[in-house]
């Protein structure tokens, strides 16, 4: 969840209102590069990286799913792109953009490049066509008629990146937060906020996600495409809406799953997740009271909440510390369990069960959903899978709330208030106070090309009323899935099968079931 310093909302509107004039148009041709004062785009081809097994293993591919992800991998190109660190200085200095390209098996009937960013801000996308294709069958059929193309954003991976050392200090102390630590937690926030920003602020300050999209141009520009298709998940949904907005005449089909809010604000946005997730655990405790015989906890959804309250009091009255278990077990623990979605309820369930009861070891289901991997060595030569400078530096540059502490003390407050289950799963912070870099506020408006939004009709992560105001905003088609799983479209086969349809047709049913409730 990339934008250049210098463009304000006002110039990003100017440019996409644009849409159908020659300018628009041509952006891409050589004459228009000319023009700008910009070395005309081209990708460095090179040698890919080598793969270990347990390399592959960290990116999520099953042992079922390493042989064509491997076989993949040997079709793989890998090169970068030169682009402008500050497009307001075309001639200045240049940054690399690392991609990957697979080639449509169909040479003869391919329909062109499928450009591909799994989230963020700060998410690589360098192997995540390989991901993507490996992971099913209906995935795997992209790549009949497409180039896939995959590509870690400026900031991040194997592009041009900087680093800034991670912030000082661990966890707060077990139970409820109070005011005196949060202060702190808020002081040091800002203390950091300012020491990274002001660390590099010419390479930090253009790392937004308008010069993202322009990168993205410059890597359609350079592989020779008159236009580029998309397909984009979560914060990949606001790269891809400003991508189409301000390059109008660029865009072929777009597929945006999980979508992100038009008017970002990281107060407005923890705001909005602490609601869904309280709404979705009634889902949740109504699904768990239907089946008291196994768990316990009520034979309907106010007894669950009921329960489920009462242990997160007891747990934030007295927290554990198991002796096999690093972590300690607070009434935060109970409320990161009430906010996992629908494939891992028989898990929470049987987590909440296990913690009404007394024992000196950690509950096993506990463990399973929170404590695997959290102490996990990095493995040598994996790529990096997220940069959390890139992360920040993206969302703060965008981001115009920056609260003080009395504000973000309130705030958390009404949080806790209005979400007496899920809130205590928000984690309290300085979030971009004291960052130090002007906020660069974008606006998206209705572009070329054809467009599917996939909104999830439970969804805590991304809201389903963000896909309607999206929609509002930028047009195209509503493509709604009937669970509450961040981005699953590609996960379920006949979800999958869905969008690999349309960038094959260019046409799409209104939605698909999504990740199934499981029967027990």
């Amino acid at each position: 969840m990339t934008q250049c310093g210098s463009l304000t909302g006002r110039a990003v509107a100017a440019a996409a209102a644009g849409a159908v004039t020659l300018t628009a148009l041509i952006a891409g041709s050589p004459a228009a590069t000319a023009a700008s004062g910009q070395a005309p785009a081209s990708v460095t081809w090179r040698s890919c990286p080598a793969y270990s097994d347990d390399v592959i293993r960290t990116l999520a591919v099953t042992d079922e799913q390493r042989r064509t992800f491997r076989a993949l991998l040997g079709r793989m190109e890998c090169g970068t792109v030169s682009v402008p660190l500050d497009y307001r200085k075309p001639g200045g200095r240049q940054i690399t953009i690392a991609i990957t390209r697979v080639k449509a098996a169909d040479r003869k009937h391919r329909l062109g490049s499928l450009a591909l960013n799994p989230g963020g801000p700060g998410g690589a996308g360098y192997l995540f066509p390989l991901q993507i294709a490996s992971m099913n069958q209906a995935n795997a059929k992209l790549n009949d008629r497409y180039d896939l193309i995959g590509f870690d954003p400026r900031g991040v991976g194997y592009s041009t990146k900087v680093d800034c050392p991670s912030p000082q200090g661990g966890p707060p102390e077990p139970g409820p937060l109070t005011k005196e630590t949060a202060k702190r937690i808020h002081d040091s926030g800002v203390t950091a906020n300012k020491k990274c920003g002001d660390s590099d602020p010419a390479f930090l300050g253009q790392l937004t996600t308008l010069n993202s999209a322009r990168d993205l141009d410059r890597v359609r520009i350079a592989l020779g495409e008159r236009k580029l298709s998309f397909l984009g998940i979560s914060w990949g949904t606001w790269l891809g809406a400003v991508y189409r907005s301000t390059f109008p005449g660029s865009v072929g089909r777009m597929f945006l799953d999980s979508v992100a809010p038009v008017n970002f604000r990281l107060d407005d946005f923890e705001d909005g997740h602490a609601a869904g997730t309280e709404r979705n655990f009634g889902r949740m405790a109504a699904w768990i009271a239907k089946r008291n015989d196994t768990y316990g906890l009520g034979t309907t959804a106010k007894q669950v909440r009921t329960a489920v309250l009462a242990l997160g009091r007891a747990y934030d009255e007295t927290p554990k510390h198991y002796s096999d278990w690093e972590m300690v077990a607070d009434g935060a623990t109970v409320a990161m369990l009430a906010i996992q979605s629908t494939p891992d309820w028989p898990q929470v369930a049987q987590a909440f069960k296990e913690m009404r009861e007394e024992s000196d070891t950690a509950p096993p289901a506990l463990k399973e959903l929170l404590g695997q991997g959290a102490l996990q060595p990095p493995v040598v030569g994996a790529p990096e899978r997220f940069n959390a400078t890139a992360g920040h530096a993206v969302f703060c540059n965008e981001d115009p709330s920056r609260l003080g502490f009395s504000d973000a003390w309130a705030t958390y407050q009404r949080r806790l208030e209005r979400n007496p289950v899920t809130g205590r799963a928000s984690r309290f912070s300085a979030q971009c106070a004291g960052w130090p870099l002007p906020v660069q506020k974008i606006k998206v408006q209705r572009g070329g090309g054809s467009l599917v939004l996939a909104g999830h009709r439970y969804e805590a992560v991304s809201l389903y009323e963000w896909t309607e105001q999206m929609h509002a905003a930028i047009g195209g088609t509503v493509f709604t899935v009937a669970d509450d799983v961040h981005g699953s479209v590609l996960r379920v086969p006949s979800c999958a099968t869905e969008l690999v349809s349309y960038f094959t047709t260019g046409r799409i049913d209104r939605g698909c079931d999504g990740t199934p409730v499981p029967e027990k």
